[in-house]
């Protein structure tokens, strides 16, 4: 039987036919570039999950490949140029990496307007997202926007209970609202994308940094610093926000059906899927910090009252810069704290 020419004929049609077949079934294949490493909870939790999702909802007709770390070449800031420009068919970016480009976005970054609710910022740009942050994004299809667990600090080696133990103190920041933040507790801040503040603290040139405690782990802060500060009840100095875009050219030339399947995978269910993710990925990466060591601070009401001055100097520079360029700063600022009222279990 093995030397049946028709059977061999046969056989090899059929493998043929299971190759075009599969060919066939991944229609649509797409590229998604960020900056973060094939480690990060980022990654593992949200980027990786949330392709899968998609890829499963499509029954195979789409297919993502991501590449991590900045594998396709760049740096950080140029990410959301690369989608743009179609270099790359999507990413997932830090918009605070390209300060000026997403003005108002940038409200949710505030001290103040966000605390410590992810999932309820998530859903609050979603809600806001068509009247006022739809025209910032050029060029890109936005599926989704989401923040993290918010700024604390980390330190190296100095512990942080009131605005004066920050004097002098030069902090990495993400975000140009971070570096207000510090500019008003008189600290220096210094802007870096977050895979440099590893060798930064090493060598001295950072006393600490603004960032979530979920970073700590993927960059093994736990061996460079010594306190995790953050204010009464887990109320953060403000956060960042981060989206998951599409370029613009490429989404309007799939059809309908492959867009929906994108957008149901991005949906409102989602975004509070993510917001709980990012809180429990905080958690662990306080957990890997406290266990090597690390002294997690957590101020009490007065202390945090302290800082209500510094924060509210920022809110007010944002909503008078966003004024004098035309934006209704106050409105947004007043819709952005609603929104997340609003949403907020």
């Amino acid at each position: 039987m093995a030397h049946d020419p028709v059977r061999r004929a046969l056989i090899g049609t059929g493998l043929g036919l299971l190759v075009a077949g599969s060919a066939a079934a991944q229609e649509y294949s797409f590229t998604l570039h960020h900056f973060l490493g094939p480690q990060s909870a980022t990654h593992t939790e949200t980027i990786m999950p949330w392709a899968e999702r998609v890829e499963a909802a499509s029954e195979g007709r789409i297919s993502i490949e991501i590449y991590p770390s900045m594998t396709l070449g760049g740096t950080p800031p140029e990410l959301i140029r690369q989608v743009r420009d179609g270099v790359v068919d999507m990413v997932w970016t830090l918009n605070g990496y390209t300060p000026g480009l997403f003005p108002r976005t940038e409200v949710f970054e505030l001290p103040s307007v966000y605390r410590n609710d992810p999932a309820a910022a998530n859903l609050a740009m979603a809600e806001l997202f068509d009247t006022y942050l739809a025209e910032e994004h050029v060029g890109v299809e936005v599926l989704f926007q989401h923040v993290h667990a918010g700024q604390a600090i980390v330190m190296r080696d100095r512990e942080v209970r009131a605005p004066a133990d920050l004097e002098g103190a030069t902090l990495r920041i993400p975000t140009r609202t971070g570096a207000w933040m510090l500019e008003a507790l008189d600290a220096n801040p210094v802007s870096m994308p977050v895979p440099d503040l590893p060798q930064a603290l090493s060598r001295g040139v950072v006393d600490g940094a603004l960032i979530p405690f979920e970073i700590i782990p993927a960059l093994q802060l736990q061996d460079l610093t010594e306190y995790d500060i953050e204010l009464a009840d887990g109320v953060r100095f403000g956060t960042s926000v981060f989206q998951l875009s599409m370029n613009l050219d490429r989404w309007s030339a799939l059809p309908e059906d492959i867009q929906q399947i994108f957008l149901d995978q991005s949906d409102d269910d989602w975004l509070r899927e993510l917001g709980g993710i990012w809180e429990e990925t905080e958690r662990e990466g306080l957990r890997v910090a406290t266990e090597a060591g690390s002294t997690h601070v957590m101020l009490g009401s007065d202390e945090s009252a302290a800082f209500d001055a510094p924060m509210q100097t920022v809110v007010d520079r944002w909503i008078a810069e966003a004024e004098a360029d035309g934006r209704a700063g106050a409105e947004l600022v007043e819709a952005a704290r609603r929104a997340i009222a609003d949403n907020a279990e």
